[in-house]
């Protein structure tokens, strides 16, 4: 069981996710970070691409439910995310965080979001 970790940063996607009607007809942008923890000292030594993850294939996972499938709440995607990694990717653990730039509210601010993360405790 390693501490190393494999990062995805600022992906970003076109999904129609939220509780009013409004988000889910018209759709927005949300950004994604995906932190798996791993060990990656069998690929550091080898350096062949069989002993670690594929940051196209979770790029790809997390496109095909952010796109493909509607949550009302981001903590619900995030969930679904993290599930899906987790079910398909030998690794420890996971960490998926969802910026929302655009939610619908009066004020200003960078993003709401949430960020949670799922596996074995390391």
């Amino acid at each position: 069981m390693g501490k190393d970790k494999i990062l995805l940063s600022g992906m970003q996607f076109y999904g129609r996710h939220g509780v009013f009607p409004e988000e889910k007809a018209m759709g927005q942008k949300f950004i994604f970070d995906v932190e798996l923890t791993l060990d990656l000292r069998k690929a550091g030594a080898t350096d062949d691409v069989n002993h670690t993850i594929n940051y196209a294939d979770i790029y790809a996972t997390v496109k095909n439910i952010v796109t493909q499938k509607n949550f009302n709440l981001i903590e619900a995607l995030a969930e679904n995310v993290a599930q899906e990694i987790l079910a398909n990717y030998r690794i420890d653990q996971v960490r998926v965080n969802v910026r929302k730039p655009h939610a619908p509210i009066s004020g200003i601010f960078d993003y709401m979001g949430c960020e949670i993360i799922r596996g074995i405790k390391l």
